[in-house]
Formats: structure tokens, sequence, C-alpha cells
């Protein structure tokens, strides 16, 4: 629920700014909890997923 919240503030962002990294960052957000079961991993990528739109900027 954490990564979905913070996904859908990011694809808000992206879609209002007309910036991709952030709005694609969102979208992945918003799905990837439902493809992941372990929690360790699903922590992981998540914040990965993050702190990717710091990092690229495109």
């Amino acid at each position: 629920m954490v990564f979905s919240s913070i996904g859908l503030g990011f694809f808000l962002y992206g879609k209002k700014q007309k910036v991709i990294v952030p709005l694609l960052v969102g979208i992945s957000l918003l799905i990837f909890p439902y493809f992941i079961t372990d929690i360790t991993l699903l922590v992981i990528v998540g914040a990965i997923l993050v702190v990717l739109p710091y990092f690229v900027r495109i």
C-alpha cells in the first residue's frame, strides 16, 4: 500500500509536468506489488524504483 501511494504521487506528477521517468516509475510502483510475493524483494525493488527518478533525468 505504501509503494502504491508513492506510485500514485509519481504518476500524477509525471502526467502533470509531462516528464516520462516519474510517470513510468509511478505506473510500475502501482503494478509491481501484484507480481512479487516475497516481502524482502518487494521492499528492495520498491526502494530502487522510488529513488530512480532522483538519479535518472530525461
